[in-house]
């Protein structure tokens, strides 16, 4: 199993606690995670993402407990086997949109051509942009960017932080489009989290928190 979720919970130092349902994720398999504002989809993400902590219980990727990994551990392991697509996309500025899809694999100790990553970029049509600075591309390029870097390094779990929420229903549909075809390409668990009901007829597998 991918991706393996057992007793969690997480409790912010003075704000709210969170307890999770189990799940699991297969390689391949596409999970749609629904709930409305303040239910914890964000910190499930964060979560399995390891950039938080849980309070208790288990988050295996691949058979491995995240939660027990280093600091040091943990930040290579999620730039080998995790991509991230936040709601609003976060680049460095200062660098190129090919060099930031280049910085992730490259902090992991992960070797990647930069031939790869263009080509990553072409085929979200994107292409033309590696070279430009991120806040020379438009909303709809930058997210199309962030899902490259999300992907590119062929991860084996995408996870998708209300990738929707602010699109009308085409590009909407586009995106979804992307995210499934980049996860069938490698094979890679898809897990996006949100409250677009429009999403519940893409998803067999659902979790409502």
């Amino acid at each position: 199993m991918m991706i393996d979720v057992r007793g969690l919970t997480f409790q912010y130092p003075s704000g709210p606690g969170f307890t999770f349902p189990d799940f699991t994720c297969a390689a391949g398999e596409h999970l749609l995670v629904l709930g409305q504002s303040g239910k914890g989809k964000t910190t499930l993400l964060h979560l399995l993402a390891g950039m938080i902590r849980p309070t208790a219980g288990i988050i295996k990727i691949q058979n491995t407990d995240i939660a027990k990994l280093s600091n040091r551990d943990l930040d290579k392991f999620r730039g080998q086997h995790i991509g991230i697509i936040f709601q609003t996309a976060h680049f460095v500025d200062s660098i190129t949109v090919l060099d930031n899809l280049m910085l992730s694999p490259f902090l992991s100790g992960k070797k990647t051509a930069e031939s790869e990553a263009i080509n990553v970029l072409e085929k979200l049509s994107v292409g033309h942009k590696a070279s430009q600075k991120p806040a020379s591309l438009s909303v709809g390029e930058q997210q199309r960017c962030a899902i490259a870097r999300a992907v590119f390094h062929k991860p084996s779990v995408i996870l998708a932080d209300e990738p929707t929420s602010a699109l009308d229903d085409k590009n909407a549909e586009q995106v979804i489009d992307m995210l499934e075809e980049q996860a069938r390409q490698t094979g890679a668990a898809l897990i996006i989290v949100t409250h677009d009901k429009r999403l519940k007829d893409r998803f067999q597998k659902q979790i409502t928190l």
